[in-house]
């Protein structure tokens, strides 16, 4: 399971997207959702003598709550989009599960979450409306540690909790509009012309933060003090080394003064001060970890994204053949991602070597034997490799980041056998998943593969909500109850989809 851009894009057969004219009934009004959250993560806080957990008081809500629920999915879909969102299995996987182990520590565990990893190679992270968090590569790609990591991930988790965005918004809404109508303007003339690269998305997030950042800077560094205070306490109980968060500024520093072209972003989205990371230290060094978390896969997956962020599988190979040479960073994380530069290579000999190094030190470790079943496949070796597949998807209680690419081999392997069996996997994972569209992409083409075109078009339905084409979705659903060989549990099925999202379609409407 190869994390480059070509391996993604090869999801079989996806289903057509809306028709134009309804898609952009839901496009523009992300990219004006995507500058609200650009805007938000930098506005100015009202000054306060002391830093302390406060009385929020009122909604705590920054858009209106069917907004807030579709901002999510929105988020998503635009990202995805503009081809930002990094969709690799085991690198959301990673983080998702470092997001919530941190949430679950904090004193708003029932909030609902959402966790990204973009595309672009700046060192930024932003918090978003709805619970939205997103990680820049470059920021991942620039740590040291797991530990230093989660200090981000906590610090905007913090930002959300304190709702820290709609505390902004309610100070400075004479202020923030203008800004918004900018920032707007930036996004849409980037997609309307055709779509932006990460290059220019990251110039768009620059300057949409960048002139809310500049009116008011004092103000906003009451709001991160805040968030770091309480996010060292949530990195400290989750089982996270408070002090990664201060070694994370010191990495951001070294970057500072590696960058002719000025500091990272993060450092202009997040104002650094001698004091905020002297705070930071002092808060650290006073907290006790009980119980340590043993992380052995973060520089696993770290090796992955930037195999991912390369522009040619050949820097990668250079990338890490250098690092092992020269003895720097962790042995195993460089060599996971000189095999999988390798592969991306078809340099397949050269990176089973580096699999036999891997499985020697640890034969069981999922990840590596992931990766010997991605190895099989593309060498064309389909029993072995199902096989493969299988004995992991049994053996890890049919975890997500193997039932994805275990159905991709299924499907490749041609039979309608494969195929249901295939279906069945994806069929869980949806469940479990339902917004994720690889998954219902998938899902539809090993459906019709199997011999179930009704399955089949129920999912393609699906897909057109979840990427906001809900008419084209209810037109879906109506043509499949035409069918005359429908059964009576898949004609109630359907019926009451169809008539959930009639009800929707309604209340927009009104």
């Amino acid at each position: 399971m190869s994390p480059t851009r070509r391996r993604q894009r090869q999801a079989p057969h996806p289903p057509a997207r809306p028709a134009a004219h309804g898609y952009a009934c839901w496009y523009r009004p992300v990219c004006v959702l995507l500058a609200l959250l650009l805007l938000l993560g930098s506005l100015p806080l009202p000054a306060q003598d002391n830093v302390r957990l406060p009385d929020m008081g009122g909604t705590g809500k920054v858009l209106p709550p069917e907004q807030e629920r579709a901002f999510p999915r929105d988020f998503r879909l635009f990202m995805r989009q503009e081809g930002l969102l990094v969709e690799d299995p085991i690198i959301s996987a990673y983080f998702e599960d470092m997001g919530y182990r941190l949430v679950m520590h904090s004193d708003d565990r029932d909030r609902n979450f959402h966790f990204h990893v973009l595309r672009i190679p700046g060192i930024n992270a932003f918090a978003a409306p709805a619970g939205v968090v997103a990680l820049n590569a470059g920021l991942i790609l620039a740590a040291d540690t797991p530990d230093e990591v989660a200090g981000v991930v906590a610090h905007e988790i913090a930002h959300v909790t304190q709702n820290h965005l709609q505390r902004g918004m309610e100070a400075q809404q004479s202020m923030s509009f203008p800004m918004m109508l900018a920032t707007m303007g930036l996004v849409l003339a980037g997609s309307l012309a055709g779509g932006m690269d990460a290059e220019t998305a990251q110039g768009v997030l620059a300057t949409g933060v960048g002139m809310a950042q500049q009116s008011q800077i004092n103000f906003t560094r009451q709001n991160e003090s805040e968030a770091d205070r309480i996010g060292i306490q949530l990195m400290a109980r989750a089982g996270y080394n408070p002090r990664g968060m201060a070694a994370f500024f010191n990495t951001l520093n070294r970057a500072s003064r590696s960058m002719g072209a000025g500091p990272p972003e993060y450092l202009r989205t997040h104002p650094m001060t001698v004091s905020r990371v002297a705070e930071a230290r002092d808060r650290a060094e006073r907290l006790i970890v009980r119980r340590p978390i043993e992380d052995d896969r973060f520089h696993l997956v770290q090796a992955r994204l930037r195999v991912l962020m390369a522009r040619q599988p050949d820097e990668a190979i250079e990338y890490f053949r250098g690092r092992l040479k020269d003895a720097e960073g962790n042995e195993a994380g460089n060599r996971y991602g000189l095999a999988l530069a390798l592969m991306d290579a078809s340099r397949h000999s050269d990176a089973e070597e580096q699999l036999a190094w891997l499985l020697g030190q640890t034969p069981d470790h999922q990840i590596y034997r992931l990766l010997e079943a991605d190895l099989l496949m593309a060498r064309q070796r389909v029993e072995p490799s199902l096989d493969a597949y299988g004995r992991l998807y049994a053996a890890y209680g049919h975890s997500e980041i193997v039932a994805v690419p275990y159905a991709r081999a299924l499907l490749r392997a041609g039979s309608s056998e494969a195929a249901e069996r295939a279906a069945e996997i994806l069929v869980t994972e949806l469940r479990r998943r339902p917004e994720d569209l690889n998954v219902s992409e998938l899902l539809a083409y090993a459906a019709d593969r199997s011999g179930d075109p009704v399955r089949a078009a129920e999912v393609v339905a699906e897909n057109y909500y979840q990427r906001g084409g809900l008419p084209q979705a209810i037109e879906q659903l109506e043509r499949i109850l035409e069918r005359e060989t429908l059964d009576y549990y898949q004609r109630a099925r359907i019926t009451a989809r169809l008539d959930q999202l009639r009800g929707e379609q309604a209340r927009r409407l009104r």
